[in-house]
């Protein structure tokens, strides 16, 4: 499929993020970090709930336990680093000011529908501010392997019942230009009306493969990634991941089952 697209400035840093695992270790200035959260809380949120924070680490030793969680040095060098969770703790505390009794099963904060939607608008707002950082020439990564163990990092930031973690974003000034990772082919992603019956969704895998498998990343320069169906094949048979979520999601207060 030919494809022509329109060049403006946030399209262009859209279609030129890549991750960067090595900042300079220059400090972000604080000019730029509320720039950057502003970004953050004009992202769209369900119901206007507002129901996320972020935890802004600053200091060493911090960014060294969550980077040992992440089994990742890197996270520990950000100049800016910050945890996202998905927040109901908050809108609680607003609803039993106004008399809600939020131990009885009318509280529906605590229910699956708030907690996918409250974990939506974090997303949101963390993509919000790893875009409008960038924009501004800086470097970032998201960071899901902070979820590695989630136990240890809700009692590592001391995370109140009604929260969760969902990612953390690294930012700084990069100190490396890794090559753009390949996109699928929009035709295996993009649907007219609906769900192709046939075999649309996977009929160019084969270059696609091949595509991503060409592909190099800095983190292991020695070899070429594994072809994308390798990688799905092997995620695909890992269930242990979404079951321990979901038990520490409900240790943290959700009912995830309505």
């Amino acid at each position: 499929m030919s494809t022509t697209i329109t060049s403006a400035p946030a399209v262009d840093t859209l279609l030129s993020r890549r991750s960067i695992r090595k900042f300079k270790p220059d400090a972000i200035d604080p000019q730029t970090v509320d720039t950057l959260e502003a970004a953050a809380q004009h992202a769209a949120s369900s119901q206007f709930l507002n129901d996320w924070s972020a935890i802004r680490i600053t200091k060493p030793s911090l960014k060294a336990k969550l980077a040992a969680i992440g089994r990742q040095e890197y996270i520990a060098t950000a100049p800016l680093l910050y945890v996202f969770v998905l927040d109901e703790r908050r809108n609680a505390m607003i609803a039993e000011a106004k008399g809600v009794d939020t131990s009885e099963q009318r509280f529906a904060l605590r229910y699956g529908y708030r907690f996918s939607q409250a974990q939506n608008d974090a997303v949101l707002a963390l993509h919000a501010m790893e875009t409008a950082a960038e924009s501004m020439g800086l470097g970032c990564v998201i960071l899901g392997s902070l979820l590695n163990d989630i136990p240890e990092l809700i009692a590592t930031l001391h995370l109140p019942t009604y929260t969760f973690p969902v990612l953390g974003l690294a930012i700084g000034k990069p100190d490396q230009e890794p090559a753009l990772k390949p996109r699928m082919p929009r035709s295996m992603q993009f649907f007219d009306n609906t769900y192709p019956s046939d075999d649309t969704a996977v009929r160019e895998l084969k270059a696609f493969d091949a595509e991503v498998h060409q592909y190099y990343d800095l983190r292991n320069t020695e070899r070429p990634v594994d072809a994308f169906s390798d990688q799905i094949a092997s995620l695909a048979e890992d269930e242990t991941a979404l079951d321990r979520g979901l038990c520490d999601a409900e240790a943290q207060g959700f009912n995830l089952n309505r």
